[in-house]
């Protein structure tokens, strides 16, 4: 056993000898002080990119951070990540290899975690043509309107008994079954296999389970070793057989009613992509199989249903804080409709609101769903500020903190749609001041579909009820919780108000 011991120490100084011989000859990005092989670990305490926010603050907005023996840069402003979104996309746009998620992604099998390459080209083509091009969710707008109309339904009841309604989980709800209707052809709340509490624990719990480990930080061999004596392996492999179990689910529904004509929401993606796969020839260059086709659906189920219902959220919270703003909102909305009700939302009243347009666009500057993006990783060296960048370096772009900037935003912290007035700032990565879906080759495909839901949903919420605090509380808490995507973490417990 001390043979042993003294063999992988040997190794590790070793390593860490090489490693600072090469570093010496390089103009690396500033880093804070560290110990001998934790690196900087012992910093890296609470909500990740609050921590990473103020490092950043002390040390620059490009910087170096040593976690074991993984480089991560950490990126915290717009300038910095032009330079590694755009100016480099293609020198830094494949995914970390971890040993969680490598698992979730059936060994690079699906969109999210993917290694750059022609397999993950193929997938992202079909996945757009099938499911998120602008054709595509403009189909869907059906759907859209008839999850929200039965929401306000639901709302209107408790309304008429005066009862608070836990609007986080409503919101879920509504997320969900659009995705599910669209993508899978059931609704989220009538799977037969899974009940909608245990879909939603899932999604966080594949976030937090296929977070970067303590295993991935150590040399490839012994990272393995860890891996499996630490007992993470058994956690991974337990979240990912009920995640595939939902999965297999769902496609064998389909296999079983090919020509499902009860359904309205038949043919979805799985449809489609099952039938590509009856139709592929022996010569074709890209085989689907069902790892491919599970991959697809689960960035979609685990991407699209959180995200949407996080922002509309926080949207309600702030909107609920700022009186000013809440009524500006629904002062444009029924002045726009008429005196008169209208007994339904279409998705097309959507394009006569530009101060509803703004709320969203400034709850996604101060409430990014997921504040860090997913990590990219360098395939060659580049250089960020003047600064070497060396290959197979963690790339971590700090959306929360660029979206807080004061150099680029007046009164960060503050909720003030109107700065966004004859501002040409946008989400939709064109720009690095708001990089809410990412930017360059792996941005976030969904945006299209997210952003519909999250109008369609807030101007009905918007259009129907007056919001106020239930009479035992004075305020709403709005501290944050979460891993990959950052969560309200006290549920949003609101009364709806009738408007008539």
């Amino acid at each position: 056993m001390s043979i042993i011991l003294y063999f992988f120490s040997f190794l590790l100084f070793s390593l860490i000898f090489v490693k600072k011989i090469k570093e010496s000859r390089q103009n690396l990005p500033p880093s804070p002080p560290k110990f001998p092989i934790i690196g900087n670990l012992h910093q890296l305490r609470g909500l990740l990119h609050r921590c990473l926010h103020d490092i950043s603050k002390k040390h620059g907005p490009v910087l170096l951070l040593r976690l074991g023996f993984v480089q991560m840069v950490v990126i915290s402003s717009s300038e910095a990540a032009q330079e590694a979104l755009k100016t480099h996309d293609l020198e830094c746009c494949t995914r970390p290899k971890t040993n969680a998620s490598w698992t979730f992604s059936r060994d690079g099998q699906n969109i999210a975690f993917a290694p750059y390459g022609e397999a993950w080209r193929e997938l992202r083509k079909l996945s757009v043509l099938n499911f998120f091009s602008a054709k595509k969710v403009r189909s869907f707008r059906y759907i859209r309107e008839e999850e929200n109309d039965l929401m306000v339904k639901k709302l209107k009841e408790l309304a008429q008994r005066k009862s608070p309604v836990d609007l986080s989980q409503t919101l879920f709800c509504l997320a969900g079954s659009i995705i599910f209707r669209a993508a899978f052809g059931q609704r989220f709340e009538e799977n037969k296999h899974v009940d909608k509490e245990r879909i939603k624990e899932l999604m966080f719990e594949v976030q937090r389970t296929a977070s970067l480990s303590s295993s991935d930080l150590l040399p490839a061999g012994l990272g393995w070793f860890m891996y499996y004596l630490s007992g993470q392996h058994r956690r991974v492999n337990q979240v990912f057989v009920e995640v595939d179990t939902l999965l297999n689910h769902i496609i064998d529904d389909h296999l079983k009613n090919p020509e499902d004509k009860t359904n309205k929401d038949r043919p979805d993606i799985v449809d489609s992509i099952l039938d590509i796969m009856h139709k592929q020839e022996q010569d074709d260059s890209f085989k689907l199989n069902f790892d491919n086709l599970k991959g697809i659906m689960q960035d979609i189920y685990l991407a699209g249903v959180d995200t949407s219902a996080i922002t509309m959220i926080w949207a309600m919270a702030e909107l609920v804080r700022n009186p000013r703003v809440m009524k500006k909102a629904q002062d444009e909305i029924r002045t726009c409709f008429g005196i008169k009700q209208k007994e339904r939302i279409e998705e097309e009243d959507v394009d006569k609101l530009q101060y509803l347009k703004l709320v969203i666009k400034e709850t996604l500057r101060l409430h990014p769903a997921a504040p860090l993006l997913l990590p990219r990783e360098t395939m060659s060296q580049i250089k960020i500020q003047g600064y070497d960048i060396p290959p197979k370096t963690l790339l971590v772009v700090n959306a929360w903190s660029i979206g807080r900037d004061p150099k680029h935003w007046e009164d960060p912290e503050e909720f003030i749609p109107e700065r966004f007035i004859d501002c040409s700032v946008d989400y939709k990565g064109r720009g690095v001041e708001m990089l809410r879906f990412g930017s360059g080759r792996r941005m976030c495909p969904g945006m299209a579909s997210a952003i519909a839901t999250v109008e369609l949903g807030l101007l009905n919420l918007l259009y129907y009820f007056d919001w106020r605090l239930p009479e035992e509380e004075t305020d709403i808490d709005m501290e944050e919780a979460g891993d990959t995507t950052v969560i309200k973490k006290v549920p949003l417990e609101l009364l709806p108000v009738l408007h008539e």
